[in-house]
């Protein structure tokens, strides 16, 4: 085979004795029928059975990855591949490697990154559990599409197909199951073109290797960990606000509402809701800032906005002036009760609200410290 290797074929394999070598037959057809100079490359992730000696039987590159997890194979694979354009799918028989150049010709047009879609094709029978199918991926698929800003129906897709050009501009770390979901990632912060064409999906053979719960936790921890407007600035914000309007309406006094007389311990819940919703933003902006300086998260708008505006001074000036309000309203307090010669005294919620925006400021002063180092420019 030549060096100008047009297309690269990678298999993740972990005893797929009963697929790994129909799989291979398919792609090797598909190659001298479509007159392809392609590659195959299958990454033994510690097989036990025979299907290490069954890819080598048929003519296939196999590589052995000792780090455990479907990402590890992959991006093995991707630093042995060659080709112009690369053809990802799973080496149990579940896919339809006759497909190979439907992906081609939408990246022959200029897109780059191809991926299949199960559910605008066919699921044969048995080829996807109930929970799965109805459920699990859907909702995942959801989930993504909310947080990510995409139309994309099948995150989860395990076909796709995208270019040399393409996969050197995808930043993929993750070794397990959520790598499926970090590449979908790395195309959208990109800019990529993507396409989504349909595709059908058929019974594996051999043994499941998927984990339900505990792989449909490692995507929504991925997503959570890649989305801090989700996790933390939309929860924070919402939370922040609600206290502090609370805070404000019961600092005069007892609120009738909905029947119900909302009064100092209401006002207490108010008090705490402000505190913990401020923290969680801010722990967002730590979080955001941390991620985008070391290469984990694209800067967007927002984030570009932030790091060219904000100076230390700015926050502690901020911080200050809640600081200072807090101070003053408890300042007025200790003169009121100093005149009463230390006497009864009941301004309790004034001194809620004043313990609010006291620790409000303080936070506000230590996070922008904080946010300061890490905008250190190396």
């Amino acid at each position: 085979m030549s060096e100008n290797v047009e297309v690269s074929v990678i298999l993740p394999c972990l005893n797929e004795e009963n697929g790994v070598g129909i799989c291979i037959e398919k792609i090797k057809r598909v190659f001298e029928k479509e007159n392809i100079n392609g590659e195959i490359i299958v990454v033994d992730n510690g097989s036990t059975d025979n299907s290490y000696a069954i890819a080598k039987n048929k003519g296939a590159k196999v590589i052995k990855e000792s780090l455990e997890g479907y990402g590890a194979a992959y991006i093995r694979g991707l630093k042995e591949s060659k080709g112009k354009y690369i053809i990802m799918g799973d080496s149990d028989g579940s896919y339809d490697f006759y497909k190979i150049p439907d992906f081609i010709q939408f990246l022959d047009k200029g897109y780059d990154f191809v991926i299949g879609n199960r559910f605008k094709g066919k699921i044969h029978k048995k080829a996807m559990p109930w929970a799965n199918r109805y459920l699990g991926n859907p909702v995942l698929s959801g989930l993504y599409r909310l947080f990510f800003r995409t139309n994309l129906s099948d995150i989860h897709c395990g076909m796709r197909g995208f270019t040399r050009n393409a996969y050197e501009k995808m930043n993929v770390k993750c070794a397990g199951m959520e790598f499926a979901a970090e590449m979908v990632m790395e195309a959208l912060y990109n800019n990529l073109k993507i396409r989504e064409i349909a595709i059908e999906y058929y019974p594996r053979a051999g043994k499941s290797k998927l984990r339900p719960f505990q792989d449909a936790w490692r995507h929504i921890k991925f997503m959570f960990l890649f989305c801090p407007m989700w996790l933390y600035f939309i929860p924070g914000v919402a939370i922040t606000l609600l206290g502090l309007f609370l805070l404000l309406i019961l600092a005069k006094g007892p609120v009738l509402f909905l029947g119900h007389l909302w009064d100092i311990h209401v006002m207490v819940l108010a008090a705490l809701m402000s505190m913990l919703g401020w923290q969680i933003f801010n722990m967002g902006v730590y979080a955001k800032t941390f991620a985008v300086r070391q290469g984990y998260l694209k800067s967007d708008k927002l984030a570009y906005i932030f790091t060219k505006y904000f100076k230390l001074e700015i926050g502690i000036s901020i911080g200050l002036v809640f600081f200072i309000v807090g101070l003053g309203i408890n300042l007025v307090i200790f003169i009121e009760w100093l005149q009463k010669s230390f006497g009864s005294l009941y301004r309790i919620r004034e001194v809620i609200l004043a313990m609010t925006f006291m620790v409000i400021g303080l936070q506000t002063i230590f996070s922008s410290f904080f946010i300061s180092l890490l905008l250190i420019k190396k």
